[in-house]
């Protein structure tokens, strides 16, 4: 099995889309060209990032139209600087 290994600070996000077929309430189809991007993915590698606030599995908010995005192995990630994170998505209870 490969992995990608960053270097430098950076931080490598799962950006694989879903291939489900969008459409609106009245049948609409929406391509892809029109959809927006999400802005939340899962941390899949870390590069070595002292006193981190996140790690591989957390799910986190990055900055629009960061990073380089690439394909490995047949999924989409995106590789983007620490920095470029704004925010850790946490499961809280209601109260």
């Amino acid at each position: 099995m490969k992995e990608l290994q960053p270097i430098n600070q950076l931080v490598v996000l799962d950006i694989t889309e879903s291939r489900d077929e969008q459409k609106t309430r009245s049948g609409i189809i929406i391509p892809d060209t029109a959809k927006e991007k999400p802005k939340t993915a899962p941390v899949v590698w870390m590069g070595v990032i002292e006193n981190a606030e996140i790690k591989p599995g957390d799910t986190v908010l990055y900055k629009p139209f960061s990073g380089t995005e690439t394909e490995f192995e047949d999924k989409k990630y995106l590789i983007l600087p620490y920095a470029d994170i704004f925010a850790k998505v946490v499961e809280t209870e209601k109260i």
